[in-house]
């Protein structure tokens, strides 16, 4: 199956409300300009210069997404163009962050990463850590990001109980921190969540976006 055929059938298949974030880390140029074609506008990237290569010579209507760990002396590189960064861990990147989008005159849209896999490798703050970040006040002077949900990766393993188990736990964070902190704020709305293997249970458990690489562009090409 073709990329734009595999588009064209796994939006067919997402629930209203759910929307595709197509990963192209390492994909080709011609393999985003496939998925473009078939309507796809949401990019998601790792690595930050790779996409500020690519918006450079790609059309200017893309919504590209930064799902890596951040690294703060390249933020500069993707904050005059980049509309949702995934994978914020700290106030001292939502605070690097905020500097950056100030120099373009931009707001940039955040969310926060949650560690709930069982793997030490992921990166992510705590449930503890996030509502202590939260709970303190200075990351409501930032006047250029705005934090517009949570992001979280699941377990890398078979079982769907696991991994059904973290994504609820990610729901219900969702839901208690939009009580405490946005409930007049309509924007913190997103929960990017679900991958290849495991989306379907990821939308059952609530997220609002789900990061689909392999199934669309197959394995990605690394030299």
């Amino acid at each position: 199956m073709s990329i734009a055929e595999q588009i064209v059938r796994i939006k067919r298949e997402l629930p209203q409300g759910v929307e595709l974030l197509a990963i192209s880390k390492y994909q080709p140029v011609d393999a985003i300009k496939e998925a473009y074609d078939a309507g796809q506008r949401m990019f998601g990237e790792n690595h930050i210069q790779e996409m500020a290569a690519k918006a450079a010579i790609l059309p200017k209507d893309i919504e590209w997404h930064f799902t890596g760990h951040v690294q703060t002396n390249k933020i500069k590189y993707m904050a005059p163009f980049v509309s949702l960064i995934h994978a914020v861990d700290s106030f001292r990147l939502l605070r690097e962050i905020d500097k950056h989008a100030a120099r373009n005159n931009r707001t940039i849209d955040c969310l926060l990463q949650i560690h709930i896999a069982q793997e030490e490798t992921k990166y992510g703050l705590t449930k503890d850590e996030c509502r202590q970040l939260l709970a303190n006040e200075p990351w409501r002077e930032l006047q250029h990001v705005r934090i517009v949900g949570l992001m979280a990766m699941g377990s890398n393993t078979d079982d769907t109980v696991q991994i059904r188990s973290e994504f609820h736990q990610i729901k219900q964070l969702f839901d208690e921190l939009k009580e405490c902190y946005f409930s007049d704020t309509p924007t913190f709305c997103q929960i990017s969540e679900g991958m290849t293997d495991d989306y379907p249970i990821a939308i059952a458990e609530g997220s609002t976006i789900v990061r689909i690489g392999s199934m669309i562009f197959g394995e990605r090409q690394t030299t």
